[in-house]
């Protein structure tokens, strides 16, 4: 069971947290504040490193005893060795890349398995509002098109075609709803966050 401070940061952390293994080695891409970090080395007994660029989530993570890296994403993951980690997240960051290929093949290089979420840019509302010729805002994409971070916007068919390509396999996907819901009935169409698990062919 997720724990409240866990599940009502983000849909997608409470399908993440089971999906990695107790005891597992974690490096988690753009942790924030560390709060998933925190929950996975508290509840499940896992190690690991987080990485974040952001120098006001810095503190945040070191109170939370969670080992924090500030280093450019952009700049890649030489630091680590190959599969010097069971699982790698990268929860809702990878749209923000310039090379997202390049931070793909790394992550598939550093870890065993990966679990990457994203916004959606199929989702239907997107799609209805490029129609009447205006950008989309939602939950999952929820800023002005001048001022996003988000440099790439991807379909969930667009991220399964890259995964094949960089030697990734889907493990598992869900696709939620803004609601944080899991969505089974065209989720390619409702699904407003991705959650894929990946893990190397």
């Amino acid at each position: 069971m997720i724990t409240p401070s866990v599940s009502g940061l983000r849909a997608d952390l409470a399908f993440i947290a089971h999906w990695v293994t107790p005891a597992s080695r974690v490096l988690d891409l753009g942790c924030g504040d560390g709060a998933m970090l925190e929950y996975l080395q508290r509840q499940k007994q896992c190690t690991g490193y987080g990485v974040e660029i952001d120098d006001e989530k810095i503190p945040r993570c070191v109170q939370r005893d969670v080992h924090v890296i500030q280093q450019n994403l952009e700049d890649g993951l030489a630091m680590f060795a190959d599969n010097a980690f069971d699982t790698v997240l990268c929860l809702s960051a990878l749209q923000m890349m310039k090379h997202v290929e390049e931070t793909l093949r790394d992550i598939a290089r550093v870890g065993r398995e990966a679990i990457v979420s994203f916004p959606n840019f199929a989702h239907w509302p997107h799609r209805l509002s490029l129609l009447m010729g205006r950008m989309p805002i939602s939950e999952s994409l929820p800023f002005q098109w001048y001022d996003t971070p988000n440099l790439r916007c991807a379909t969930i068919s667009d991220f399964e075609d890259l995964s094949r390509e960089v030697g990734l396999e889907v493990i598992d996907f869900v696709a939620l709803s803004e609601e944080g819901d899991p969505v089974s009935f065209l989720p390619h169409w409702r699904g407003s966050l991705a959650v894929f698990r990946l893990r190397k062919r």
